[in-house]
């Protein structure tokens, strides 16, 4: 298990042959030459480093001056296997490693020379940007937009014009966690005005942001306007091979994430039944490893259910309390945001069920 403080060394902790455990203290950069060697290669996916990566990056980490591209590529595949792994265990197993390759990269990057040092840019700035986002999962907005903000200047110095545009939606997407509607539509709305003309899975999911920010706005007739402009954009530019230098979310952005982000924006505008029709839907169909998504799915749901014009206020206690072991494993904020949410629903409208009381105690004991 790897274990991470804010500033502090990557903690592993070991099971020994006799069932008890051991805790080791490195620091970040030693962590980054153990996975470069292959020592702890059973940390990651299987056939993410080959031998001869493993050499070219343990060269490039004791002689930065000589990245090369195979180098660069490697940290790409990487970051693309963090995000399929962030579906399921969220940010608490996930921020000591990407820490730990952040300052990796930042050193390569201190030493890099053409013709490494752009693409190496954009390594980074897709970096920050993961990094960006696993902490705004775990809650803390500021980290969160500090690396974002990291991930801009390391996008606008590599002249790629659709990673700042990203980021623009990104920021957006942070704005919603500090419930500043106005933020989240003009952010949204900037990414359009990027010089180059952004790809179209990119300019959707523009207009799906700002439809959310128009949602929480009470704006109906603008969110359905967006989310409209975002399926056109989706439907006349059907599944193709993405370019690998676009941010790994677009790779996997479509309609069916479409749908399941509407979600959101129909229980904010009033339409939490079909908020519920979409969430039920996702959930039956996703695949089982996909744990911390899971959970946010399905508190997102309690709160459409307690929500909905025939609410259901014992299925939503219920759900809300299936969500919490999910909420504390991953250590997903996002999940107690939505339970503590649904905990004020359920306590103001139907505080004498004994699962509202329940959850209510529990979310309790998780804030002592």
């Amino acid at each position: 298990m790897l274990h991470v403080g804010d500033g502090n060394p990557v903690v592993l902790e070991m099971r020994l042959p006799d069932g008890r455990s051991l805790r080791v203290s490195i620091s970040r950069r030693q962590f980054t030459q153990l996975i470069a060697t292959g020592a702890l290669r059973a940390l990651l996916p299987a056939g993410v480093l080959n031998p001869d990566e493993a050499d070219r990056l343990t060269r490039a980490i004791d002689q930065p001056q000589r990245l090369d591209p195979a180098v660069i590529g490697y940290f790409r595949r990487l970051l693309a296997e963090h995000y399929t792994a962030d579906t399921m265990l969220g940010p608490r197993q996930l921020l000591g490693p990407v820490t730990a390759q952040l300052d990796v990269l930042t050193e390569l990057h201190r030493h890099a020379r053409p013709p490494t040092a752009e693409p190496l840019l954009q390594v980074l700035a897709q970096y920050a940007e993961f990094s960006g986002w696993l902490h705004q999962d775990a809650g803390d907005l500021p980290a969160a937009t500090y690396w974002s903000d990291r991930a801009t200047q390391w996008a606008q110095s590599a002249g790629d014009q659709q990673m700042v545009a990203y980021l623009l939606v990104r920021k957006s997407n942070i704005a919603c966690l500090a419930d500043d509607p106005v933020s989240v539509v003009e952010l949204a709305a900037a990414a359009a005005k990027t010089p180059t003309a952004l790809e179209p899975t990119l300019a959707a999911l523009a207009h799906q942001q700002e439809a959310r920010g128009w949602a929480l706005a009470g704006d109906p007739d603008q969110c359905a306007a967006h989310l409209d402009h975002a399926a056109r954009l989706l439907a006349h530019h059907p599944d193709r091979d993405p370019d690998p230098s676009l941010p790994v979310y677009l790779h996997h952005y479509g309609p069916d994430t479409l749908e399941e982000q509407s979600a959101s924006c129909y229980r904010a505008i009033g339409r939490a039944d079909d908020a519920i029709a979409i969430l039920e839907r996702k959930i039956n169909t996703m695949p089982a490893g996909q744990h911390r998504d899971r959970g946010h799915h399905m508190a997102k749901l309690a709160n459409a259910v307690a929500a909905s014009a025939h609410p259901e206020p014992e299925r939503a206690a219920r759900l809300g309390l299936d969500c919490l072991h999910i909420a504390d494993q991953t250590g997903s904020a996002r999940i107690r945001r939505e339970l503590h949410t649904l905990d004020a629903a359920l306590t103001a409208g139907w505080s004498d069920l004994p699962d509202t009381r329940a959850l209510h105690d529990a979310l309790l004991a998780i804030a002592s």
